[in-house]
């Protein structure tokens, strides 16, 4: 799924823009997320959910090496043993993440194998539709997060969101996450403030007027303060601190750029306790191995020094992270040098509190459904996992009654 196929699918979704202000959520600017920051910073658990919009090719993230039928299935593409960073005498990393080998060493590094949900099903859109609400069985108009958004009456920045739109994810019935922005209210030149101020004020307005009142009064305000972002700076933590992830390459939007920002947020004690972030184009049909290998250094050098950094303030200590993609790749490889859409993938967990090691069953390379690797463990215990982990909340309540098992990554 390249950027264009993740913007499409996040605004398909219907929680882009006024929509997810009118469900109290939406635009925030950087600035004023980290006004909400305490003074003495709270203690509470945090989740950052990365996405890796696409399908990644799970085979080639965490390599089966040592396996006959992984380098039978895939000329071409399988990377041999001596190439991969050995996790143990079965599987290995792949060489452009020697970041995330180093998290392993120290024990912070979790892999789950074989991640999936029942029936699998191989389009982008309802992949990831699955993924973000929990719900394999029927399509519903909330995200887990926004479920428990909602179940909390959570404020607007207890889950915020670093992409360019608000993900499904975060969207709930009654309360919604927020997109944080440092680029403000972009307006056509012909459109100015002044032109849009009337239009914000709710005089005796109702229902949807209202709402639409709200929403626009909002972004007004959030532009405004746009101005005061650079002006402010999160609290200085100790002097070894690792260095964030670089930004000047390029901006905000790049994984580097959202993670800084969620670093940023942590350390000055901000309330968030959900955060947001994302990386495209996983959808490798031709030429993987090339632009894989280019996605998977961007991901091992702006996630490593995240997490390295995460262990050396108090606020980070509490912070975890889970990695996904709506779905793996098939097993064999196809005739243009790439793979096609699969099903079950593996799903990283990272974090000072992680139990680093390998969990789940191993998938077979050999016993597939249809080509592709069979589930051994289901998405929602991993979700369950973390809802009940770090939200503190009743997985059951959350996950459509599903009686998930409780994994010993935390």
């Amino acid at each position: 799924m390249d950027i264009y196929t993740r913007r499409k699918f996040l605004l398909a979704s219907g929680v882009a823009g006024a929509g997810a202000l009118a469900v109290g959520g939406g635009g925030l600017l950087l600035s004023e997320l980290l006004g909400t920051a305490s003074s003495t910073p709270e203690s509470s658990k945090k989740l950052v959910i990365v996405t890796l919009y696409g399908g990644n090719d799970g085979l080639s993230m965490v390599v089966p090496y040592a396996d006959a039928a992984y380098q039978s299935a895939r000329p071409g593409l399988a990377y041999a043993p001596e190439q991969v960073l050995h996790l143990d005498d079965s599987y290995g990393l792949n060489p452009k993440l020697p970041g995330l080998k180093r998290l392993w060493d120290s024990k912070r590094l979790a892999i789950v194998q074989a991640v999936g949900y029942p029936k699998p099903d191989r389009s982008h859109f309802r992949s990831m539709d699955i993924w973000q609400t929990a719900s394999p069985d029927k399509p519903i108009g909330r995200g887990w997060v926004g479920h428990w958004l909602d179940a909390t009456n959570a404020p607007v920045e207890a889950a915020v969101s670093f992409e360019p739109v608000l993900p499904p994810l975060l969207a709930g019935e009654t309360r919604s996450g927020a997109c944080v922005s440092m680029g403000g209210l972009k307006l056509p030149s012909w459109v100015g403030l002044n032109d849009l101020e009337p239009l914000g004020k709710r005089a005796l307005e109702s229902g949807l007027q209202a709402q639409a009142a709200n929403a626009i009064a909002d972004l007004i305000r959030a532009d405004r303060m746009v101005r005061q972002a650079s002006l402010v700076t999160p609290s200085e933590g100790p002097d070894d601190l690792p260095p964030l992830p670089a930004v000047g390459t390029g901006g905000e939007t790049t994984l580097a750029g959202q993670l800084t920002n969620v670093i940023h947020c942590i350390e000055a004690g901000v309330p968030t306790r959900v955060y947001s972030v994302s990386l495209g184009g996983f959808d490798t049909h031709a030429a993987e191995r090339v632009g894989q290998e280019r996605l998977f250094k961007q991901l091992d050098e702006s996630l490593t020094p995240f997490v390295e950094r995460l262990a050396k303030t108090a606020a980070g200590q509490h912070t975890t992270v889970l990695v996904y993609s709506e779905f793996g790749r098939r097993v064999a490889g196809n005739a243009a040098e790439g793979t096609d859409h699969g099903a079950a993938g593996p799903v990283l967990v990272l974090g000072p509190q992680v139990a680093g090691g390998l969990y789940g069953q191993p998938p077979s390379l050999t016993d597939l459904d249809d080509g592709d690797l069979r589930a051994t463990t289901d998405f929602r215990d991993v979700i369950g996992t973390l809802l009940s982990s770090v939200l503190e909340a009743d997985p059951a309540r959350f996950l459509n009654g599903y009686p998930h098992k409780q994994l010993p990554l935390l």
